[in-house]
This record gives C-alpha cells, sequence and structure tokens, in this order.
C-alpha cells in the first residue's frame, strides 16, 4: 500500500440475495433467501489479506435478523465501519413520506448498532436514492455524511437494461423510475461538498466517484462487466481512471457490492444481473487486483475518514439540493 497523502474511501453495499430479488420483481424475495453468512467471511478473509478497512452499507433488515449477528458483529471485530442503508432497501426511498423517512433510518440506526454494537454515522440510499426530507433527518439525528449520488449521465441506461433483463410489470418500473438516477445526476459534482439545508444547516455529501468531466462510472461492477469482454482493457480502463483523478488531485469514493465478487456459480438465482457468467474465482482475482492498484496510488480509508479529513481540510463548496437540472454553489451567479 502507498504512503501518498492523497486518499481513496472504499465502501460495500452489503445488499442480500432477497434485497436483488426484490428489486427485480421476484417474489421468492418475501422469504428473505440470503447469502450473508458465506460471503461475509469471503470478503472480510480477503480484505485482511489485503490490509483494507472499508465501510459497509448494511441493511436493517438484514441487521434485525438473528441468523445474522455472528456475521455482522464479525465486521466490527475486524476494525471496518458500518454505515445505514436503509431497513427494506427499496430504491423508491425518496418517495417515502417524512414520517416513513425517519422511522426507517431509526429502525435501521437502532438494528444495526444492536447486531454489530457500532452506530452508523454514514447512510446511502439503496439505488443512490435521496431526498431533500432525508437529508434534512439525517443531519437532525446527528449523521456526519451522506453518500447516496452518482455523478453519472448513464443511470437511465442502467435502469433500461435492468427493466429489460426483469420482466417487470409496468406498476413495478413506475415505482422504480428513478432507479440508478436521471440524465440530470450527470451534472452533480463529482466532488466532496456540503448540503445546505434549511436554518443553516448543513451536510457532507460524499460521491460515489466517476470520472470527472465525462462522469464515466468506473466502480467494480462496471470493470468486471468490461472484463468479460477483456480483462486487460478493464484493468486499463481503471488505471487511467485512477491516473486521471490523482491528476485532478481527487480523492475518489469507490463502491462495491457483494456481486462483484459473487459470481454465478454461487447465486445462480441472479444470473439476470451483469457479468454473472463469471466464476466466483475469477471475480475475487480481479477484485485483489483491483484493491492492489488502488492501494498503489491512493491511502485507502474508511469513509468515515474519508469524511474526518474533509472536515479538517479546506472550506467545502456549499449546493443547495432542489429538484433544478443544475445545482449551482451558494452564492454563485
Amino acid at each position: 500500500m502507498t504512503s501518498s497523502p492523497r486518499i481513496a474511501s472504499i465502501s460495500l453495499d452489503l445488499d442480500d440475495l432477497w434485497t436483488y430479488l426484490r428489486t427485480h420483481g421476484d417474489p421468492s424475495w418475501a422469504s428473505r433467501p440470503s447469502y450473508l453468512e458465506d460471503f461475509v467471511p469471503l470478503v472480510l478473509d480477503t480484505l485482511d489479506e489485503l490490509g483494507v478497512k472499508l465501510t459497509f452499507f448494511l441493511v436493517g433488515a438484514d441487521a434485525a435478523a438473528a441468523r445474522n449477528r455472528r456475521v455482522l458483529r464479525a465486521i466490527v471485530d475486524r476494525g471496518h465501519e458500518v454505515g445505514n442503508h436503509s431497513f427494506e432497501h427499496e430504491p423508491w426511498l425518496h418517495r417515502y413520506t417524512q414520517e416513513r423517512l425517519e422511522a426507517e433510518l431509526l429502525r435501521t440506526q437502532e438494528a444495526i448498532a444492536d447486531a454489530t454494537g457500532q452506530r452508523p454515522y454514514g447512510f446511502r440510499g439503496p439505488g443512490y436514492s435521496w431526498s431533500i426530507p432525508l437529508l434534512e433527518l439525517l443531519v437532525e439525528h446527528g449523521y456526519r455524511y451522506d453518500a447516496s449520488t452518482l455523478p453519472t449521465y448513464l443511470g437511465p441506461l442502467a435502469r433500461a437494461y435492468y427493466f429489460w433483463a426483469s420482466g417487470l410489470s409496468r406498476e413495478e418500473r413506475a415505482r422504480r423510475h428513478a432507479l440508478f438516477g436521471t440524465l440530470r445526476d450527470g451534472l452533480r459534482p463529482v466532488r466532496p461538498y456540503q448540503w445546505q439545508l434549511e436554518g443553516g444547516r448543513t451536510l457532507l455529501e460524499i460521491p460515489v466517484t466517476t470520472l470527472p468531466a465525462l462522469k464515466l462510472p468506473f466502480h467494480l461492477t462496471y470493470i468486471q462487466y468490461l472484463s468479460r469482454y477483456s480483462e486487460a482493457a478493464a484493468v486499463a480502463y481503471l488505471r487511467s481512471c485512477l491516473a486521471l483523478c490523482d491528476l485532478a488531485r481527487l480523492s475518489p469514493s469507490f463502491i462495491l457490492h457483494p456481486l462483484d465478487i459473487l459470481g454465478g456459480d454461487r447465486v445462480p438465482q441472479l444470473a439476470f444481473f451483469p457479468a454473472m457468467d463469471l466464476s466466483t474465482g475469477r471475480k475475487l482475482a480481479l477484485f485483489r487486483r483491483v484493491l492492489g492498484y488502488y492501494g498503489r496510488t491512493f491511502r485507502l480509508v474508511t469513509m468515515g475518514a474519508h469524511a474526518r479529513e474533509l472536515s479538517m481540510g479546506a472550506r467545502l463548496p456549499l449546493y443547495r439540493p432542489s429538484a433544478l437540472p443544475v445545482e449551482r454553489p451558494v452564492g454563485e451567479a
């Protein structure tokens, strides 16, 4: 790992098998099938080998399930941070009333603290879902950062692929109409900033990093998908993105998902997901390789550590959350 002063935060959205089935519209999700007992030890052992600590965003329903307590507690016991990823993992979280949002937030927070012994101070919405009432509730309940924005123009394309592969009804598609974001999300900042909320309150936003200017994603889901055609090209793309981030003096926030590591041999029920024709062994090898490249360019930290470093650095730009297509910094003409 590098001694570079510039950091990169690493996080993993611990979406369980049932959450993917639910988003896909598969009724079998209701029995809450899970792969956490297999996946969590696998990823923790791999992270130990690499010497990397990261932030796991946990789903409240999984944290509340007695069967998961041992593996979720191991996340904290082995030095990682936990964050809040909502209770039911519904990508239409932005459509909740404020009362329902607050109940969802606090119920998840309590379940995570009870299961792991650590209270979450960071939040990421499922499917990059967020709203102004959510941001206000995060501030009210002492959260230090939000990480729900993905500044890319490719959200609608990803959603179209997901709908094509799912067979969802028109009503179910309407509910998921904002899944993976809209075109205007590509206009949002790549660098961290402060949301300016009512009453002068602020909340740190750490976006999932995309390529500066072009706003192309380069998190591991995309790298794994590209590797189906050429692993050399996928790795070259990643290394180019890291070099550009370094040149732009940008400390990236890199997002992971379980299906970046689990292949179709372990989870055949999720064959509809991109790159699930790859084996777990092949995905795991590329996962190690990717984190190795990150570690040679940046100092790898949790999102909580990233947030603390940002709070001690230069003043961040302020943005007002709104429905406008372009968020302008406060005070900008």
